[in-house]
């Protein structure tokens, strides 16, 4: 009964922090089981289809996030739920739309290989996808493309300079291009990034 209660505790605790990083120990405390109890219950969410886990995409440069995944809920009306979002509000979309984006890129491409990018200074990209022996592909979900920036692409694109950029966004009816300097972003709807993929 106690296994059943903190399990129970972690599923509602990550779902209200989907989206985020996963640090177990932190679950751990507050599920009061072992950290060790904490991936083994991700293991079985993750096997399961419940939550989808990204990992960080590194060529293990110092600068680089390598170790710590991020964890997003399958169904984005069970993350709405957690989260306490029943009236949704501008600054949640944003969020809901990077969910629903990975929920199709998984659909389409049956695999479960997509990650993302961060660097130890904060800088982040939604998702990387990076079949073997092909150059990264930077996919950065906005809910309305007027809200891209292109920074967090400019400082990937340093380290990793070839590969597509995207912005997917589902105010864009058809793709265009955009370059910011040398660094050029395909705009895309969701259904032309899915047929790129």
């Amino acid at each position: 009964l106690e296994r059943r209660h903190s399990f129970q505790k972690f599923f509602e605790l990550l779902l209200a922090a989907s989206g985020g990083i996963f640090e177990a120990s932190r679950y751990a405390i507050n599920c009061e089981v072992s950290r060790g109890t904490i991936v083994n219950y991700l293991t079985v969410l993750e096997a399961t289809y419940v939550v989808h886990v990204t990992r960080p995409y590194s060529t293990h440069r110092p600068t680089e996030i390598v170790s710590a995944p991020k964890v997003y809920g399958f169904d984005t009306g069970f993350v709405c739920y957690h989260k306490g979002w029943h009236d949704l509000r501008n600054e949640d979309l944003g969020s809901l739309w990077e969910h629903y984006v990975l929920n199709e890129i998984h659909s389409s491409l049956q695999s479960r290989k997509v990650q993302y990018w961060r660097d130890k200074r904060g800088h982040e990209v939604d998702f990387i996808w990076a079949p073997r022996g092909q150059d990264p592909i930077a996919i950065e979900c906005k809910w309305s493309a007027s809200g891209f920036n292109p920074a967090n692409l400019h400082v990937f694109r340093k380290q990793y300079p070839q590969g597509v950029n995207y912005v997917v966004s589902q105010d864009i009816d058809r793709k265009f291009q955009q370059n910011y300097g040398d660094l050029k972003v395909q705009f895309t709807p969701l259904s032309h990034l899915i047929q790129s993929l």
